[in-house]
C-alpha cells in the first residue's frame, strides 16, 4: 500500500530531467514542483438547502480522499439574502501523496470524460505560476455514482507550483501529462521518451 504514486514516479524519472534540459538548472533545487491542489465548490443555495451542501460535502469528499471544509461567507451582502458566517461552499487542500494521486485520475481519468474536449486553456495561469481550471460536472471523476447525484455542480481546481514563472509551470503541467490545446499529450508511466 506505500507504494510511491505514478505520477510522482514519473516527475522525478522523466520531468526533472527534462525541465533541466529546457532551462538548463544549475542546482536540483531550482527545478519546479507542484506543492498543492485546491479543489473549491460554491454552493448558492446551500443557506436554504443543507442536503444540498452535506451531498457536495459527501462528493468532494469521495473525489479527494479526505474531509472538505465547510467554507462561509465572510460578509453579509443583503441583496442575496446572506448573512456572514453562513455556508457558501466546501473547499479542500491536497498535499504529497493523495495530490499526485488526484492529479493521476484528473489527468489521466477525469478530464478525458469531458464533454467536447478539446484541451486545456493555456491562457488559466494567474502569472505566478499556479494553474485554474473550471470543471462545469463533478460526473467527470469516476468516484462518482451518477444515480446518487442530487445536483450537478462544477468545481474550480488550482495547481500551486513554486515557481513564479508561468512559462516554466506550463513545461512542468505539460510534461506532468496535463493535456494543453493543441498539442500531443505526454504518455505517464512510457519508457519511449
Amino acid at each position: 500500500m506505500n507504494a510511491t504514486p505514478r505520477l510522482l514516479n514519473h516527475y522525478h524519472e522523466h520531468v526533472r530531467p527534462r525541465m533541466t534540459g529546457l532551462f538548463g538548472y544549475s542546482n536540483p533545487m531550482q527545478i519546479p514542483k507542484i506543492t498543492k491542489v485546491k479543489l473549491n465548490v460554491g454552493v448558492g443555495e446551500a443557506t436554504k438547502n443543507q442536503k444540498l451542501l452535506d451531498s457536495v460535502l459527501e462528493e468532494l469528499g469521495m473525489i479527494t480522499g479526505q474531509q472538505p471544509v465547510v467554507t462561509r461567507a465572510r460578509k453579509s451582502i443583503s441583496n442575496f439574502s446572506l448573512r456572514e458566517g453562513m455556508p457558501v461552499g466546501a473547499a479542500e487542500t491536497l498535499r504529497k501523496r493523495r495530490m499526485y494521486e488526484f492529479l493521476d485520475r484528473l489527468v489521466s481519468v477525469a478530464v478525458p470524460r469531458i464533454r467536447d474536449f478539446r484541451g486545456l486553456s493555456t491562457r488559466s495561469f494567474d502569472g505566478r505560476g499556479n494553474y485554474t481550471m473550471g470543471v462545469k460536472e463533478q460526473i467527470i471523476f469516476p468516484e462518482i455514482d451518477y444515480d446518487r447525484v442530487n445536483r450537478i455542480h462544477g468545481m474550480d481546481i488550482t495547481v500551486v507550483t513554486d515557481t513564479d514563472k508561468d512559462d516554466e509551470a506550463l513545461a512542468l503541467l505539460r510534461e506532468m501529462g496535463f493535456p494543453f490545446r493543441g498539442e500531443e499529450p505526454v504518455i505517464i508511466g512510457s519508457d519511449g521518451d
